[in-house]
C-alpha cells in the first residue's frame, strides 16, 4: 500500500535543459486539489533536495505557504543527518518517478504534440493515485 505523502499529486512539463528550481511555482499551481491551510500547529512542509537550494525557491514556497526543508549545497550527507528532527524524504520522489517508469509509453516521449503527452503523465498518476487509495487491487 502507498503513503499518502507519497502519490504524485501536480505535474509539471518542460524540456530536459530547463533547471528544476525554475519549475516549482508551476508545479505547486498545478496541485488540482486544494490543501488545506497551514497553522502553527500544523505546518505544511516541502522537502527538497540540493539543487533547489536558492533564496528564490524559499521565497516561493513562502509565498505558498509552505515550511521549506531543502538539504543545503554544500554540507555533506553525514552532517546533515545528525541534525534533530531532519530526516529526508528523497526516497519519496524516488518512488515516485520508479512508479511512472512502469508505463512503458511515457519513459521515452514519442508523442509529437506535448497536450498528448501531458495526458498520458495525467493517466499515469491518476492510476497510480487509484492504486494507491486501495480501490484497485493487485
Amino acid at each position: 500500500m502507498c503513503e499518502a505523502a507519497g502519490v504524485p499529486v501536480g505535474l509539471t512539463v518542460a524540456g530536459a535543459n530547463r533547471h528544476d528550481m525554475k519549475l516549482v511555482r508551476e508545479t505547486i499551481r498545478s496541485i488540482p486539489i486544494p490543501r488545506p491551510r497551514p497553522t502553527r500547529k500544523r505546518p505544511q512542509g516541502m522537502c527538497l533536495d540540493k539543487g533547489y537550494d536558492y533564496n528564490e525557491v524559499r521565497a516561493i514556497l513562502k509565498r505558498f505557504g509552505f515550511t521549506d526543508h531543502i538539504s543545503e549545497r554544500g554540507v555533506p550527507a553525514p552532517a546533515v543527518k545528525k541534525r534533530k528532527r531532519f530526516k529526508a524524504r528523497r526516497w519519496v520522489v524516488e518512488r515516485s518517478h520508479s512508479w511512472m517508469n512502469r508505463f512503458r509509453r511515457i519513459l521515452v516521449r514519442w508523442e509529437k504534440k506535448p497536450e498528448n503527452y501531458v495526458a498520458l503523465l495525467h493517466l499515469s498518476l491518476a492510476l497510480i493515485a487509484f492504486k494507491c487509495s486501495g480501490l484497485l487491487l493487485g
